[in-house]
């Protein structure tokens, strides 16, 4: 059974919103992230809209896809939004360099087997 023409779409802006937080970070050190406010913002925005894509998959798709973790992704979306507490600056660091490369390619190869 193949994704929903709407899941795809969902994945289609995770996959992007991936894309544009690897191109703000690239070639950046912890340091210079810290102290360039836009990009942080920059950042921040795409996470937000990579939360709100997420929260919008389909229940059967999450669960067909239990590698990724849909629940942390949607949570940090909130914490964004909603700004419970200060919103570390390393945290939004951390997510970027560490998950946001794997989600991205996790990403593209499920839109890769369901053409």
């Amino acid at each position: 059974m193949g994704i929903s023409d709407k899941d795809k779409s969902y994945l289609w802006d995770i996959k992007e919103a991936c894309a544009d937080i690897l191109q703000f970070t690239n070639n950046i050190k912890y340091n210079d992230f810290e102290l360039d406010k836009m990009r942080r913002f920059a950042v921040e925005r795409q996470l937000l809209d990579v939360g709100e894509a997420a929260n919008h998959l389909s229940s059967s798709f999450q669960e067909s896809e239990p590698s990724i973790p849909w629940s942390n992704i949607i949570g940090l979306r909130n914490i964004i939004a909603h700004d419970y507490g200060e919103i570390l600056v390393e945290r939004i660091w951390l997510t970027a360099i560490n998950h946001i490369p794997e989600l991205w390619k996790s990403v593209i190869d499920i839109l890769e087997s369901n053409k």
